[in-house]
């Protein structure tokens, strides 16, 4: 009985005293304003020219966040189309300053170009000006600003890195094993066929071994120099590096088609096999009129179609029509720069 009196005591001086050190210490940050975009002003509307693509577009400028205490404050200059509440921002440059001014016409319409917007029609986009100092503390965000940006017509050339390995020879300056960075922001994707277990491969900036990389530890991590990095199974492999914090992922893929026209409709895949010539994936079968799509892995995780119905792929996109019932080869082209695919009635 005595440890009880002497104890519960002890905790209450405990409990008091930490809800007093809760209280002296209290919220310690206070956020103030956010950034206001001051340039350029609403409503401003660009027709795009190839004549000008080495001329800057205009000056991006904006007012400083207040996050109620002296710190290192980042900013990212995000672009999204109008109505998509930033769900597909594209950033436009990340600074420490209040402005980005290097954002040339030629950068910007291969930026929307990349992005799928397409050329001579003029798309409602919005910016915003997003400020960090930590990922513990919220970000101040200001409020967007729309314009009208009309791209020209042109051949997007994104920044690449070679993927040299045992698949093909251990060259770097082999131009059909690379993967994109389709946005140009130091992210880059892109799908490799190896066509043995084990294969082993790096990632090159450049077609020769000057700059290279490879992950000591397999922990996904890029070291400049280091160890080869080793695949699973011969298949295709979606590779994505991230050159901005060197870190990449790499995930199998085991393709096949699915939808209402085919013999499984929409319940099953139909399992394609990779064209050892082109390493693509592709399928010869009968099909019924009605839809397609492509899936990885037998699962909605990783799927492609065709918005627009343009013959190009996205993530996620519309269904693939297919007009009347015959025999079809299907080819999906994905070792390239652009996604896209090939229906043949045979």
């Amino acid at each position: 009985m005595l440890r009880k009196y002497i104890i519960l005591p002890l905790l209450a001086l405990t409990v008091l005293a930490t809800g007093c050190l809760e209280e002296e210490v209290g919220p310690f940050l206070k956020l103030g304003e956010a950034p206001t975009i001051t340039t350029p002003s609403g409503g401003n509307s660009f027709v795009l020219n190839e004549d000008d693509q080495n001329n800057i577009l205009t000056a991006f400028t904006w007012t400083g966040a207040d996050f109620g205490y002296n710190a290192g404050i980042d900013y990212d200059l995000q672009l999204d189309r109008v109505g998509n509440d930033f769900g597909s921002a594209i950033s436009l440059g990340l600074t420490t300053g209040l402005s980005v001014d290097d954002i040339t016409v030629g950068k910007l319409n291969g930026i929307l170009l990349a992005a799928g917007y397409p050329d001579n029609v003029a798309a409602d986009l919005e910016i915003r000006v997003v400020a960090t100092v930590s990922d513990k503390v919220d970000a101040l965000i200001s409020q967007p600003v729309g314009m009208s940006v009309t791209p020209y017509k042109a051949i997007v050339i994104y920044p690449r890195l070679q993927v040299p390995g045992s698949h093909q020879g251990w060259d770097p300056a082999n131009e059909n094993t690379v993967i994109f960075s389709r946005l140009s922001d130091g992210n880059f994707e892109g799908f490799i066929f190896f066509p043995v277990d084990n294969a082993e491969y790096k990632f090159t900036d450049g077609p020769s071994w000057d700059v290279n990389y490879g992950d000591t530890g397999a922990d996904g991590t890029l070291e400049a120099g280091s160890d080869n990095i080793v695949a699973g199974t011969a298949g295709v492999y979606r590779l994505s590096v991230n050159l901005n914090n060197l870190t990449h992922v790499q995930e199998a893929t085991n393709w096949g088609l699915i939808g209402s026209s085919t013999p499984g409709g929409w319940d099953s895949d139909q399992d394609m096999t990779v064209n050892i010539d082109s390493g693509n994936p592709e399928i010869t079968l009968d099909l019924v009129a009605g839809e397609i799509k492509f899936r990885a892995n037998d699962d909605w995780a990783l799927n492609f179609g065709d918005t627009n119905a343009n013959g190009s792929l996205e993530y996620g996109g519309d269904n693939i029509a297919i007009a009347e019932d015959g025999n079809y080869t299907i080819e999906l082209i994905i070792n390239t720069a652009d996604y896209t695919y090939k229906v043949t009635k045979n």
